[in-house]
């Protein structure tokens, strides 16, 4: 931070830094914020301070400072202090102040973290020299909302119009060439030659320069755009002109096809008039010959007139006696009806009649069928009688039922007994069933646990697994005992056990046969080793049994070494195989520990000089050394375990083999039983029936006595009521004779009155007779008349037919007229209602329309038949078909072309007009431009060579570019030597070092001091990376520039001051 206790300068007493209430014993001024800072008051001016120069900086709440505020000169202006007391901080202020964007300076890119830390608000106050009353920006930064809060002389306003009032200075806080903060140093020396330019024009070529530089470019670019588009639209228009010219034959052949087609338009025009004028003679004719027949239907007509009337006349007649043979057969109908009436009463007397003589024969039968009834029912009494005296006494029956009664309940009791023991012999034979069912699925299960240990040895040893199936079907050629291999043998009692015994047998011993006879193994190993090529292994059981020998120690002596058991106690075997383990691998020896074991293993090696020790992963082999008799172990990890893993319980399989057998024989013995007691059963079933046919037999000879009785009780009742019901036949006979004789006298009568009516119902026939016969003359006079009417109505109708016919083609010509004639029109495009043209009519012809119309005059010159006009449409599209591969796309193609090609030279003038109306602005401006420019950056080459020279180096600045056209590739190069063994190298980020880099842009920036417009300058820092001789050259030069007369002011910030250099009058230093 600068110290503001000290102020080496001689006449400035206005430029003077006023420090803050601050500790007397320190020099420095307190970043501590006061509780009551004084307000900011603006300075007055009187010094050589040029319009825009900072006259007062104020900080409230800023970076490093609570409360700040610097007076500078009107020169030089120099800011010295050590690294973080915040020279830096007064330039930051200077660039927001006169708003400038936080992005300039290279820190940060909001400008709420410009504010110091723990404040919530911060001010940057800046002065401005104005000869009108100087400007007084202040900026009030909100940290919050990381916002700004803009004055003018206390007067609050935007941030645009601080902006506008700041360029109205020619104040840039954004051009490198006048306002270079510390972390801008090094990007000035990458700026571009073109960059370079701009920022030197903007610091220190008049306000125009820029502007006509802008308007160049932009000029250029129109230039550019202009000579391309013309250079486009040329050379379109001469491939366009060129394509033209290609296709100007076919467009002519195609002229010519046309002038064809357009004959064949005629005679197609001209063909319909034709046909619509064959067609109308054609319609008159028919005309003509439908008006003579329409007379001759109008005659045939007039002489059915006469017929008509005659026949009217019949018909009449016709319908009177019609009438009147109504009115007779009506008369015939109701005396048939009376006639019909009395027949039918003289027939319901006849039936009268005969239902009395039924009725008397009725009585008749049924007094002779009851006197038969009475005769037989004496009989049957008669015959019940006698049977009943035949019938014995049924008292000495009843003990022969008594005694059937108890055999019969005792063979039931017998029966029910037998069928108990049924129920309960079934169902001891479904829970035998249930448990041979169980039992057998255990067994499954064994076997398919054995199936599983099959199947490993199948998938690893084939041929062994193969002489395992030879073996099971050949174990008659043995005379003992044969064991299947022992891994198929062995059953371990828990599987977490069988890496232990895997690890312990080899696998060519777990897949050898045990054979119990030397000679037996002989047999295998020919039959399966010679004979069928088998590799397989045999090994034979020692002939004294070592499967229950004892081991030499107790498992209790080792239990407290952590071991469990012996691998013999780990797993079930045949005799004959764990005999051989027991004697080849000493299995009985061999104890089994756990991790404890592991734990203590040497203590275990020492004290109980086991020769093999199973832990819970490993497997121990203990030796002696032979030479020096020392113990020697060796232990490897245990393999997983691979074909012992399955468990199969051999001694439970048999249990359930032998508990199957036992079940067997229980089903057996009780399907015995079962059938002999269905034979019982059975046998107590049919004594059973005949006991119950004997006792049914019995009851009904002691009932038959009582149901005779019965009997003969109920026929003498019904024989006494066949007696009661009698019949007098002989006084029946009397009164239906009578009845008879009656009826007989009222049919006389009836008789008599139906010959009455059938005389008077013939008279009416006669009367009928004759007017049918009347009526018979007139139909056949109206048939005859009606014939003849019908024969001229068949000719009126042939007549009217031929009429309609041709009616109807006169229609249809009419219609084919107005088609042809509609036809016509549309070819010569003329509407419906639109006549023809004058000019193009010959004659008027009358159509049956009504509408008066005429070929066209061009028609005049074409055939007037239709077979001339085809014959010359055939030859006419024969020539036009001649004029092949010719395609209107390209006529049309051609004549837009001929548009465009007119088209575009009219646009091509307009551009070329435009293109030098561009070309002479450009001259303009270019003359009022590049001469100025020229100059300034002669003046700028001229300082800075004269800088470059004083340092014993050499330097120049030089206009560049490449294509004088080009004007926003024009550049300034810097191009410099500081070595004499050197040549001149432009200056760029990565050619020169960090120090000369620093130089070259101090020096340029010199170079501007006296040539620069702008009001004020500020270098941060920029002296960093130079050497002590640089340096102090340097400042010497800077000191002596800035501080000449008529020149802008200038901040210098540097963190150490060279002493001896010459303290100018307008030099003020900040300590």
């Amino acid at each position: 931070m600068a110290t503001p206790s000290r102020k080496t300068s001689t006449p400035g007493p206005l430029a003077s830094k006023r420090p803050l209430p601050r500790d007397p014993s320190s020099e420095v001024p307190s970043k501590r914020k006061s509780s009551a800072p004084p307000a900011p008051r603006p300075l007055q001016s009187s010094g050589p301070f040029v319009e825009g120069s900072i006259v007062r900086i104020a900080m409230e709440n800023f970076l490093t400072y609570d409360v700040c505020e610097v007076a500078p000169g009107p020169h030089l202006n120099m800011i010295i202090g050590a690294n973080g007391t915040g020279k830096s901080s007064i330039v930051c202020a200077i660039c927001l102040g006169l708003a400038g964007k936080p992005a300039f300076m290279g820190r940060a890119d909001k400008v709420g973290f410009f504010v110091k830390r723990g404040c919530s608000k911060g001010m940057v106050e800046i002065e401005l020299f104005r000869t009108s009353g100087n400007l007084v920006i202040t900026r009030e930064i909100d940290v919050a909302k990381n916002q700004s809060f803009w004055f003018i002389n206390k007067k609050s306003t935007t941030q645009k119009v601080v902006e506008e009032q700041v360029a109205a200075l020619n104040i840039q806080v954004g051009n490198l060439c006048q306002f270079l903060p510390q972390d801008k140093v090094g990007e000035f020396a990458k700026l571009s030659k073109i960059e370079l330019l701009e920022a030197t024009e903007k610091s220190i070529g008049p306000p125009e320069m820029h502007r006509y530089h802008c308007e160049l470019k932009n000029f250029r670019e129109k230039e550019k755009q202009l000579e391309t588009s013309c250079k486009e639209k040329t050379e379109y228009l001469e491939k366009m002109i060129q394509r033209n010219e290609r296709y100007k034959q076919d467009v002519e052949r195609f002229y010519e096809r046309k002038r064809h087609l357009d004959l064949i338009e005629m005679l197609e025009a001209k063909r319909p008039w034709v046909e619509y004028e064959n067609v109308r003679q054609e319609y008159e004719e028919v005309k003509l010959a439908r008006d003579r027949v329409k007379e001759e239907v109008r005659k045939l007509k007039e002489g059915q007139i006469p017929m008509t009337l005659r026949i009217e006349e019949i018909e009449k007649q016709r319908h009177n006696l019609e009438a009147r043979i109504k009115e007779k057969a009506t008369d015939i109908k109701e005396t048939s009806q009376k006639c019909k009436q009395r027949q039918d009463v003289i027939e319901r007397k006849d039936k009268h009649i005969e239902e009395l003589q039924q009725a008397l024969t009725v009585k008749r039968n049924e007094e002779h069928d009851r006197q038969r009834r009475i005769s037989n029912t004496r009989k049957m009494i008669e015959d019940l009688q006698n049977e009943l005296k035949t019938t014995e006494n049924c008292e000495n029956l009843q003990p022969q039922i008594d005694a059937i009664t108890n055999d019969l309940r005792r063979v039931q009791d017998e029966k029910a007994l037998c069928e108990g023991e049924i129920i309960d012999k079934r169902r001891e034979k479904e829970t035998l069933e249930k448990e041979k069912k169980n039992v057998e699925e255990h067994i499954v299960r064994f076997d398919n646990l054995m199936n599983q240990k099959e199947d490993k040895l199948r998938q690893r040893y084939r041929d062994t697994y193969d002489a395992v199936l030879w073996l099971r079907n050949n174990r008659n050629k043995f005379k003992q005992r044969v064991c299947e291999p022992i891994m198929l043998t062995i059953n371990m009692k828990d599987n977490k056990n069988a890496k232990y015994v895997e690890n312990h047998i080899p696998l060519n011993d777990l897949r050898a046969f045990v054979f119990e006879s030397q000679e037996d193994m002989e047999v295998f190993l020919r039959e399966v080793r010679d004979n069928k090529k088998l590799r397989v292994n045999a090994v034979v059981a020692p002939r004294v049994s070592h499967a229950d020998r004892a081991p030499s120690r107790s498992l209790n002596e080792l239990k407290p070494y952590g071991f469990f058991s012996y691998l013999r106690e780990l797993f079930d075997a045949p005799d004959p195989v764990m005999s051989y383990l027991c004697c080849q691998y000493h299995i009985h020896e061999v104890p089994v520990g756990t991790e404890r074991t592991r734990e203590r293993i040497e203590r275990v090696i020492q004290e109980t000089r086991l020769k093999q020790i199973y832990t819970a992963e490993e497997k121990y082999v203990v030796k002696t050394s032979f030479y020096s008799n020392k113990v020697i172990s060796i232990n490897t990890s245990l393999k997983v375990a691979q074909f012992l893993t399955v468990t199969v319980d051999l001694e439970q399989r048999r249990h359930l083999e032998e508990q199957l057998k036992e079940i067997n024989k229980k089903l057996q013995a009780v399907e015995s039983d079962l059938i002999a007691l269905h034979e019982t059963n059975k046998r107590l079933e049919h004594k059973d029936n005949e006991l119950r046919q004997k006792k049914k037999e019995l009851l009904e000879r002691k009932t038959k006595k009582r149901q005779l009785e019965q009997k003969i009780s109920s026929k003498l009742g019904s024989l006494k009521l066949m007696e009661q019901d009698t019949c007098n036949l002989e006084e029946e006979e009397r009164k239906a004779s009578a009845k008879i004789k009656e009826i007989h006298v009222q049919k006389a009568k009836l008789v008599t009155e139906l010959t009455d009516l059938i005389k008077s119902c013939t008279s009416l026939h006669i009367k009928k007779v004759d007017l049918i016969l009347q009526n018979t003359t007139v139909i056949s006079e109206k048939n005859k008349l009606e014939s003849d009417y019908m024969a001229a109505s068949s000719q009126l109708r042939v007549t009217e037919q031929h009429f309609i016919e041709l009616d109807e083609n006169r229609q249809r010509l009419l219609q084919k007229c107005k088609e042809l004639m509609k036809r016509a029109r549309q070819v010569c495009n003329l509407g419906a209602e639109q006549t023809v043209p004058q000019e193009y009519q010959t004659q008027v012809p009358t159509i049956p329309n009504g509408h008066n119309s005429s070929p066209p005059m061009a028609f005049q010159d074409l055939p007037n038949t239709l077979d001339e006009i085809d014959a010359l449409l055939t030859e006419e599209r024969s020539r036009a078909s001649c004029f092949t591969g010719l395609n209107p796309t390209v006529v049309e193609e051609y004549t837009k072309r001929e548009e465009e090609i007119e088209q575009l030279t009219e646009e091509l003038k307009i551009k070329k007009v435009e293109l030098d109306q561009y070309r002479e602005s450009i001259s303009q401006v270019k003359e009022r431009w590049l001469n100025p420019l020229k100059e300034l950056v002669e003046k700028i080459n001229e300082k800075f060579s004269n800088f470059f020279s004083s340092m014993q180096c050499a330097g120049e600045v030089d206009l560049h570019t490449e294509n004088e056209e080009d004007y926003d590739k024009y550049g300034i190069r810097i191009r410099v030597k500081f070595r004499s063994s050197t040549q001149l190298h432009e200056l760029t980020p990565h050619h020169q070092s960090g120090g000369e880099r620093s130089v070259s842009t101090m020096l340029y920036l010199m170079a501007l001091q006296e040539l620069n417009r702008c009001p004020f300058r500020v270098v941060d820092e920029i002296n960093q990376g130079m050497d002590p001789i640089n340096e102090r050259r340097v400042f010497e030069m800077v000191v002596n520039t800035a501080c000449k007369e008529n020149t802008s002011q200038y901040f210098f910030i540097t963190p150490k001051m060279l002493y001896g250099i010459a303290k100018s009058v307008n030099t003020l230093l900040f300590t």
